[in-house]
């Protein structure tokens, strides 16, 4: 039997960290011993409380719900876990019609185009950026317009640059702060011109922020929701993966303008069952506790983040201090004619250390390459002394 995949598949590249395991697979097949610090998944355990509260509700005889549909038998408690949070963090307000539980980020960011675009439409999405905003829009039938990050601007768009054709077509409109992969942060200002620029031009603002509260130093990544007016135009993303230490839970959701919810929600309705509900239950014990489960976290990834950093400056380069995200986003070196891919496969082969590319996040992500910090310090110190020989 031959089968031939669909024109939307054809249409995307390989998603990036899928390519990034094969290139690592093959490594270790040539016999490589392979660090990788390409992927952005915490190594420390869920906070225990978290987990407590999994175990609990798993055991809990009393609640014969606890295995069925979490479509089916949500817990009612979160969506008011989800608005007290938006409450304290943001000083929003949210109506039980402003929130959808979903199943992380990733899945409802996928999700969110197929209840909103056609094909012909355009979502404007940053470059570089997380590959999803155009896996999402490439599946509904629609176009990406790339809007680039540059670092003269401090990884800010220019809603300028966007043509009179592009602000009539576009639907959406994608932002990301702190920003995967460029690790930039941005204040309350921008979002004051993201959300007029979305409401003078008829635009779904999708702000995603999976990694605001990963940031260091003080700094206090805002809300787009808390821009006066921003719910008439605005639907933000969160998650508890990079937060909470919780990938693999598959919990998080989206708030703000009630249609775009209501859309959203309408295609999880149709296309998968919602979370297990002792996650659920988890997912409260979690946003209750916030602060106080993030701010050990947070520690060890600044530890981290400045122990890589002193690796690479003592190289030569010349890299920004990152006060948000998991990452560490650094140029190429010279001697690779600005290549990502070649830097990156030099760093394989010769020192086994993997990181990941610029070019997998878009054109404008060529000539920089990302190192994640969810791996524990002596792996860390291990690729970093790797690198220096290999260099």
């Amino acid at each position: 039997m031959t089968l031939e995949r669909s024109n939307r598949l054809q249409k995307l590249p390989p998603y990036l960290f899928a390519d990034l395991r094969r290139r690592m697979a093959a490594a270790r097949e040539r016999g490589v011993d392979v660090i990788t610090l390409g992927i952005g998944d915490p190594d420390s355990p869920t906070p225990d409380p978290v987990v407590d509260e999994l175990v609990r509700a798993m055991r809990d005889e009393t609640d014969g719900n606890r295995h069925r549909y979490g479509c089916d038998v949500p817990a009612e408690g979160l969506p008011l876990a989800i608005a007290d949070f938006y409450q304290r963090r943001f000083g929003v307000t949210l109506n039980l019609d402003q929130i959808v539980v979903t199943m992380g980020s990733k899945d409802a960011i996928a999700k969110l185009p197929m209840a909103f675009l056609n094909p012909g439409d355009l979502a404007i999405a940053p470059e570089p950026g997380y590959p999803t905003y155009n896996i999402g829009t490439t599946f509904a039938g629609a176009h990406t317009h790339y809007l680039p990050l540059r670092a003269a601007n401090g990884y800010l768009p220019d809603f300028d640059e966007l043509s009179a054709h592009v602000r009539q077509q576009a639907k959406i409109m994608w932002v990301n702060y702190p920003n995967n992969p460029t690790t930039a942060v941005c204040d309350a200002e921008f979002y004051r011109r993201a959300v007029a620029f979305c409401r003078q031009n008829n635009i779904l603002l999708a702000s995603d922020l999976a990694y605001s509260e990963n940031t260091f130093e003080g700094y206090v990544a805002p809300s787009a929701l808390a821009v006066e007016g921003a719910a008439e135009t605005t639907i933000e993303f969160f998650s508890l993966s990079k937060a909470f230490n919780m990938t693999g839970w598959r919990v998080g959701f989206a708030v703000g303008n009630s249609e775009a919810v209501a859309g959203l929600r309408s295609v999880q309705e149709n296309v998968d069952n919602g979370q297990l509900r002792p996650i659920q239950l988890a997912a409260i014990t979690a946003l209750a506790r916030a602060q106080a489960l993030i701010d050990p976290l947070n520690a060890i990834y600044q530890r981290r983040r400045d122990l890589v950093l002193e690796t690479l400056r003592g190289l030569g380069w010349t890299v920004d201090t990152p006060r948000g995200t998991l990452y560490i986003w650094a140029p190429v070196p010279d001697g690779f004619d600005g290549s990502s891919v070649k830097f990156a496969t030099h760093l394989l082969e010769q020192a086994g250390v993997a990181v990941t590319p610029g070019i997998g996040y878009g054109e404008h992500g060529e000539g920089y390459f990302r190192i994640s910090l969810t791996y524990p310090d002596d792996v860390l110190v291990a690729a970093m002394e790797r690198m220096a020989r290999a260099l």
